[in-house]
């Protein structure tokens, strides 16, 4: 049988929508337009050739070959050169890096739709003055609209696996955005039950907002053959009293869920949590019993002495966010010292509003350089940079072989054409993608054995289509908000 190339969806370039992810949506979900008939590159049960590309496994640094990679039932089945192509889908790699699928381990995709409307202010500010109500403010089709945008985002951005805030109300819209477009996706509901200037609507009972958590983790989590996931969410200690944390450690624990919080971003919000615990966030948090491998803390730039050892010691994992953390003025982790003393360290976007992207590029080439004022050039080289971009993720997620080109791994890859302007010429592939890499370089994404984007369109959706619902839904929103 001949081999079959791969070719972008006709809804990419405004053609009919393509057929949905290979997905059984869970019982009781409205999944709107999303089908369960499995008939799309999303679920061809067809093997898959990525043909002709410069491997880059990600097993050591440096490590770098000519190969083809052949993928059979979501799992590579072979990395090598000249494999055979019958009866397989092909993908053009010629001139290009092939990778695993970045890994980010901190986003917010429902903050999508405040994009560009929350400048100028510092975390608490920016918190109490925009992202609260925009959140509180969120209807359902709007939690949905601002999902899809976020994960379609990130799909075409070469990120195949994230870690997501959630939203306090409709999460269930997230995860269907996640099944539907093909993203491996861990996130859950956001939980809050005080703070200062929290609206109302945020602010939930601990009892009854942790049962809501217990009822979308046995729905979501292991959903989509195992690529969605649920994750406890509790913001952060601000806006969490000891009840609502201490319950969230129990239900994590209970049913193997990660956790997943806010810590130590802000000078203000670390001055505030040590006053009324005497120690700091991290400190703080492990008090509740989050702390450890499950656990990822996002930020942690503002620590102490001894939370550079606890976060080592108790293996818990950071999320470091350099753009996010320069545009709030927040500070800047000091990712040298965590490397240095073996603290689990990946990276991530954050949200829409305060980066204003969710660009894995972004974040490589800021931690690749940001560290350089202070510690000298060459403070984090691009190859630890790449690792926390992939494998390093990957395992801060607890996601089991994922991060890497090897066989019998998941096969979650991008490919990354070598002809964009800031990767030519050829040289360390390493400093290729994280220093001159970008957007425009994703040829190619494959996740879970399945085409997302294919020639940089998206296959799964309506590319297009999600852009006009998120702007109408934005226009609607912010009017509702009074914003200008």
């Amino acid at each position: 049988m001949p081999p079959r190339h791969v070719a972008p969806s006709s809804a990419a370039v405004g053609g009919r929508r393509p057929p949905r992810a290979s997905c059984l949506i869970p019982p009781g979900i409205d999944s709107g337009a999303a089908s369960h008939e499995n008939q799309g590159p999303m679920s061809t049960n067809r093997p898959l050739l990525v043909r002709g590309g410069t491997v880059v496994p990600m097993t050591s640094p440096g490590a770098t070959f000519a190969a083809d990679v052949l993928i059979r039932d979501g799992r590579i089945a072979a990395v090598g050169q000249g494999l055979p192509t019958d009866g397989a889908d092909l993908l053009d790699a010629t001139d290009a890096l092939v990778l695993p699928g970045f890994v980010q381990a901190h986003v917010h995709v429902v903050q999508s739709l405040a994009r560009h409307r929350a400048e100028g202010l510092p975390l608490l500010a920016w918190l109490a003055e925009r992202i609260w109500p925009y959140e509180a403010a969120l209807e359902p089709h709007e939690v949905a609209a601002a999902a899809r945008l976020g994960v379609a985002e990130l799909l075409a951005g070469g990120t195949t696996a994230a870690l997501d805030m959630g939203t306090t109300h409709g999460q269930d819209a997230v995860f269907l955005a996640a099944s539907e477009l093909g993203i491996r996706l861990t996130s859950g509901k956001c939980h809050m039950d005080t703070g200062e200037r929290v609206p109302t609507r945020l602010l939930e009972d601990p009892d009854a907002s942790l049962s809501e958590a217990e009822t979308l983790g046995a729905r979501w989590h292991g959903a989509c053959g195992g690529r969605l996931r649920y994750a406890v969410a509790p913001r952060f200690v601000l806006s969490c009293s000891d009840e609502l944390l201490q319950g969230a450690a129990a239900l994590a624990r209970r049913h193997g869920y990660l956790l997943h919080t806010h810590a130590s971003e802000n000078p203000d919000e670390t001055r505030v949590v040590r006053e009324a615990t005497g120690v700091g966030n991290v400190a703080a948090l492990a008090r509740f019993d989050i702390a450890g491998p499950d656990t990822v803390l996002a930020h942690c730039v503002h620590l102490d002495e001894s939370e550079f050892g606890l976060l080592a010691r108790q293996r818990t994992g950071v999320a470091h966010c350099p753009g996010a953390n320069l545009k709030l003025a927040s500070g800047i982790a000091d990712l040298p010292r965590m490397l240095a003393d073996g603290v689990r360290v990946g990276l991530g976007a954050d949200g829409p509003p305060c980066n204003n992207r969710l660009s894995v590029f972004h974040e490589m080439a800021l931690a690749g350089t940001l560290h350089n004022l202070a510690r000298g050039a060459g403070a984090v080289d691009p190859w630890s940079v790449l690792e926390m971009a992939t494998w390093r993720g990957a395992e801060l997620l607890g996601l089991d072989q994922v991060g890497r080109l090897l066989p019998e791994w998941k096969a979650d890859l991008v490919v990354l054409g070598c002809a964009a302007w800031a990767m030519e010429p050829a040289g360390d592939p390493a400093a290729m993608v994280v220093y001159g890499g970008g957007v425009e370089a994703v040829r190619h994404v494959v996740v879970d054995g399945r085409t997302v984007v294919v020639d940089g369109a998206l296959t799964t959706a309506d590319g297009m289509a999600i852009r006009r619902e998120a702007r109408a839904a934005a226009t609607t929103l912010t009017r509702r908000l009074g914003w200008s």
